[in-house]
């Protein structure tokens, strides 16, 4: 049986506004209307999937279908990678993400000729430490050298342990479940770097066995599997190649593979030509962020003034339709969400690069696509306090804030919950909440039940509920829109943040914490499903172009702007007016 959810029953259709005419709109859990079809042949002058509406590359599909994990976990277990063609909630086949070729989970048993240097000294320690079996009911607990494990689960290991896990040979292949939980959570203990520096010196010692020709065959026999290793981090973390240091080690193994295999070379320089142009698009990427936040920064004399409010273009003259603007919100969203790496949610709280704050096109900030985002939605924010606050008479503000209530509405039966928290927040601003008379004459009722869906009490449970909803109807979605999922992605943020803050890396034995990387990835790679799903509604660039560009207020603007609106109440408020003026005054005085 379906859970009890929002989406049990879905929000009545808004329809367009009108100068003329204002419906009041019903509430849903009252209603009990039938889920609202997708609108077709409403657009005109639409624009091909592949051209931006507002000048902001595209993200290459094939990265948006490349291999990332789907972890669903059942005591940290992990299904492999899945392809976008794939759904990755079907009839998910639980597993051990130690089911790999080798009989033995230990990956010090693995069988190899020979070794060198630090990897022979650590593998004959490993291999000699004795297997430890405890059995408490029906869980055992096992170690192999420096990897322990629970129900056949890995839950800790040595980081030197960890490393040579990932590294590929002859016969072995580490489970792709292993290879991005490791990849996006080692640069928690070192820098990636120095990851794959290590793995692919590893990678080719363990080869070496003093006969130049035996050496030559051994490496063509595991560069196939070297060359997987490195795409699956190239188009899984690609952001991580913007580090000059990176590139010019994958340079070095290209050549490298080039002596020893002709296929696995030309697979090289394919993934390199797939990674150069990912990062290119990247680069633009960011520079039409920067270059719109400049435009959006341009403050004209109309926005200084309510009373030349009439010379600004504001939302509803360009879109009075809710459900188009909702769906144009979305377009936002998902062509941002597309840009953050997984690593990025690590990268917040990983071991600083004394490299990162050197200039150069590889060192950008490490977080910069996930500030973006949530730049995006304060501006968002702001941006609805400002349409609401800028009219000068009061019906016109009432009609506004209805507008932006159906909004957030039609976000909310679309999944868009990045959006519609974005607006709730916009309305719940001092400079709005204070318009007693504007809300005097608005029907309230949809925004209390939107309300009481984001209410932050008991860790947003009511939201956690519709967030399970909408994935539960993504997983079995008949359409493209019902794969849509945006989470409240602050919150996303937060429980990643809480979940590293309140778990320790390491054990007290030094071992690291791998069931805490399972979850850190489990986290992650829930994240990449939803950010994979392409938006299907048509694009207005001209709706995309207000939403982006529109200047706003400040926040000491909005609340000029609002005791302009309604005047001050109480000797407090009469005090603020007074010194934002003077505030104000001085600051355009001084530009």
């Amino acid at each position: 049986m379906p859970p009890t959810t929002p989406y049990a029953g879905k929000f009545s259709s808004c329809v367009p506004y009108s100068n003329n005419t204002h419906p009041q709109s019903h509430s849903p859990y009252r209603s009990g209307t039938a889920p609202k079809p997708v609108k077709e042949n409403i657009y005109n002058g639409s624009h091909s999937p592949a051209e931006n509406p507002y000048d902001i590359p595209q993200s290459h599909s094939s990265y948006r279908s490349s291999s990332v994990s789907s972890m669903t976990a059942r005591e940290h277990h992990y299904k492999s990678s899945c392809v976008m063609s794939e759904n990755p909630y079907t009839s998910p086949q639980h597993r051990s993400p130690r089911q790999h070729s080798t009989s033995c989970p230990g990956r010090a048993y693995r069988h190899t000729s020979s070794s060198s240097g630090s990897d022979q000294s650590w593998r004959n320690n490993s291999v000699s430490a004795k297997g430890r079996l405890h059995g408490h009911g029906h869980s055992i607990t096992a170690s192999y050298g420096e990897m322990c494990y629970h129900d056949n689960s890995l839950v800790s290991a040595s980081l030197e342990a960890l490393i040579q896990h990932l590294v590929p040979t002859v016969d072995y292949y580490p489970d792709r479940s292993y290879v991005f939980t490791f990849l996006l959570s080692s640069r928690l203990f070192l820098h990636p770097y120095e990851l794959m520096t290590r793995v692919c010196h590893l990678c080719v010692e363990q080869q070496r066995s003093g006969d130049t020709l035996l050496d030559k065959i051994r490496f063509r026999e595991v560069a196939p599997k070297l060359v997987q290793l490195l795409t699956e981090w190239t188009e899984t973390f690609p952001y991580d190649f913007r580090d000059e240091r990176m590139m010019r080690c994958l340079k070095d193994m290209t050549q490298h593979v080039a002596r020893g295999d002709e296929y696995s070379w030309q697979a090289m320089q394919q993934m390199t030509q797939r990674l150069i142009k990912r990062l290119s698009a990247l680069g633009q990427y960011e520079e039409a962020i920067a270059a719109l936040s400049a435009a959006a920064m341009e403050r004209p004399a109309s926005l200084k003034s309510k009373q030349a409010s009439g010379q600004r273009t504001d939302v509803m003259s360009v879109c009075d339709d809710p459900f188009i603007l909702a769906q144009q919100l979305t377009h936002i969203e998902l062509d941002r969400l597309s840009f953050i790496g997984p690593e990025e949610f690590i990268q917040t709280f990983a071991l600083k690069d004394p490299l990162e704050n050197q200039k150069g096109f590889f060192r950008k900030r490490k977080t910069s696509n996930l500030e973006a985002y949530i730049s995006w939605f304060n501006r968002l924010s702001y941006l609805v306090a400002t349409e609401i606050c800028m009219p000068v008479k009061k019906k016109h503000r009432a009609r506004i804030i209805e507008f932006f209530i159906d909004v957030a509405q039609e976000c909310f039966n679309i999944g868009n919950f990045n959006s519609l928290m974005a607006i709730i927040t916009g309305m719940n601003m001092s400079p709005v909440a204070r318009l007693k008379k504007t809300w005097s004459k608005v029907n309230t009722d949809k925004f209390e039940i939107l309300e009481h869906q984001m209410d932050p009490s008991n860790n947003f449970s009511n939201y956690r509920t519709a967030l399970r909803g909408a994935t539960q109807r993504s997983e079995t979605a008949h359409s493209s829109q019902e794969k849509i999922v945006i989470p409240f992605f602050s919150l996303l943020i937060k429980d990643i943040y809480f979940l590293n803050e309140g778990c320790a890396s390491r054990l007290p034995n030094g071992h690291i914490n791998f069931e805490k990387l399972w979850e850190l990835a489990k986290q992650v790679s829930e994240f990449l499903v939803w950010r994979q799903v392409i938006c299907p509604f048509d694009r207005d660039r001209r709706i995309l172009q207000c939403l982006v560009t529109t200047a706003v207020f400040t926040e000491d603007e909005l609340h000029l702007a609002s005791y302009e609106s309604e005047g001050p109440e109480n000797n407090m408020e009469k005090d603020s007016r007074r010194s934002l003026r003077s505030s104000l005054l001085h600051r355009e005085n001084r530009s």
